[in-house]
């Protein structure tokens, strides 16, 4: 695939040192060939990725849409979609420290659930101690298991009640990325309202800051609006000079619980429609 993409790229630097009428020429000749072979209903053998992947990089040059013959428009959105797929793979590769064997990953399991009163600290001190294993008690609180650590006790009052309660009243926030057709990352951050699900507020950044952020929820929650509370997540985006700032607006901010991301449903929900009805149809030009 690699060397078909730099055998296309090749080709197509070449061709700017041709002058503006050969290429015209090449373009009508190439043309007329193409509708002989259409009005034979020759079936064109089926395209690999490295066709795919150039089509959809050509795709940003001209109007497509006029010049596409081979395929349906909405196989070549595809075909764009599955660039970007590849293109954000490649880009979200994991980096940092690797993971700890597994035969650790259940010992630490096992040790937690016959020793509920341990505490992450305690666990990885033991394995040092015992095993001379070194792990640090982040790596630890990892790797427990997610019913590690409740004593079976029921709150005063459930999550979705307090929504219930006071949904009139509150306000969700949360970020979703959208991808242009030269695979430029824009942030679209959405404020919507519990009660009424209605969008309150919307606004798109190439580079997100904590004080666009900020004003973003200026913007949205002005003196007059009955708002009392705030949902959003523990992003490194919302800083705690964040929520300072709503509380001098007379708004209390609603953090999210770790790895929870039912109890911000409203807006997960809504962006999940924004996608369904709207990106998966079209690609952003800009």
């Amino acid at each position: 695939m690699f060397f078909h993409l730099v055998r296309d790229a090749v080709r197509f630097l070449l061709l700017g040192t041709r002058s503006s009428a050969v290429l015209k020429a090449e373009n009508l000749f190439l043309k007329k060939q193409l509708a002989l072979h259409l009005e034979r209903q020759a079936k064109p053998r089926r395209a690999n990725d490295a066709t795919r992947l150039a089509l959809a990089l050509l795709s940003n040059l001209l109007a497509w849409k006029e010049a596409l013959v081979i395929v349906k428009p909405e196989t070549m959105i595809r075909w764009h979609r599955k660039g970007f797929q590849l293109f954000w793979r490649m880009k979200s590769r994991p980096r940092g420290r690797p993971r700890i064997p597994v035969d650790l990953r259940q010992l630490i399991v096992e040790m937690a659930r016959n020793n509920p009163t341990w505490g992450e600290e305690r666990l990885a001190a033991e394995l040092l101690l015992k095993l001379g294993i070194r792990v640090s008690p982040r790596t630890v609180r990892r790797y427990l298991p997610e019913d590690w650590g409740s004593r079976g006790t029921i709150s005063s009052q459930r999550w979705m009640t307090f929504v219930r309660n006071h949904a009139q009243a509150i306000v969700a926030g949360d970020f979703f990325i959208a991808v242009t057709a030269t695979f430029r990352v824009s942030y679209v951050f959405v404020i919507l309202e519990a009660g009424s699900r209605r969008i309150a507020h919307y606004n798109v950044t190439a580079h997100p800051t904590a004080d666009w952020t900020l004003q973003q929820f200026r913007e949205a929650i002005p003196g007059e609006q009955p708002y009392h509370f705030v949902i959003h997540e523990r992003d490194s985006i919302y800083f705690p000079d964040l929520d300072s700032a709503l509380t001098s607006m007379g708004v209390r901010a609603l953090k999210t619980p770790f790895r929870a991301p039912q109890t911000n449903a409203f807006c997960e929900r809504r962006i999940g429609t924004i996608r369904r009805e709207c990106l998966d149809f079209l690609i952003p030009l800009g």
